[in-house]
């Protein structure tokens, strides 16, 4: 398992070591004392998936504190563009956001850790997405930023006119419109 360092301090790239055979295939999705090794330190509680067709863009979303959670993000079929947005306002990276290519085929994952914003726009026909979390979903601390927001400019590499968003995320509020400290 490779874990490697983004342009955003503490959101990690995970690459699992792949074992190939005529069978098919085995790796290890997560290993704690691997991650803890890495300073990974996460007591994971919950597994979420989701099934999504092509053009949908989730996001970006978050839980406040005492409830943030972080994410530890993968593609069970298909392929998305991931995208995390830094929250935290003592950050050099406040503001900015990392996007990556998660698929089936390459096996990568992104830990989002508290602090940030989480998205992702469906690339290929359709697309299975499982993250593991470490608080449960408590709807009172929900909150979100609108996925086209300009001040964030995030490239979700799908034409507009294939865009399909939740009513829901349609009417969350811009980047500038917050002020939630992390």
């Amino acid at each position: 398992m490779i874990i490697e360092k983004t342009t955003i301090k503490d959101l990690v790239l995970v690459t699992p070591a792949v074992y190939e055979d005529s069978r098919g295939y085995f790796f290890e999705a997560y290993n704690q004392v691997q991650f803890n090794a890495n300073g990974l330190e996460y007591p994971f509680v919950q597994d979420n998936q989701s099934f999504s067709k092509r053009g949908v863009i989730r996001g970006l979303h978050l839980q406040m504190n005492p409830f943030a959670q972080a994410k530890l993000v993968r593609v069970l079929e298909g392929e998305i563009l991931d995208v995390a947005v830094d929250l935290r306002k003592k950050s050099a990276t406040y503001g900015q956001h990392f996007s990556v290519v998660l698929s089936a085929k390459n096996k990568k994952q992104l830990m989002v850790p508290h602090g940030f914003a989480h998205g992702f726009s469906v690339l290929s026909e359709t697309a299975s997405v499982m993250y593991k979390v470490d608080q449960l979903y408590h709807k009172e601390s929900e909150r979100g930023i609108r996925y086209d927001d300009p001040a964030l400019a995030i490239d979700w590499q799908l034409d507009a006119n294939e865009i399909i968003v939740s009513e829901k995320d349609l009417i969350l509020p811009g980047f500038n419109e917050i002020d939630w400290e992390f």
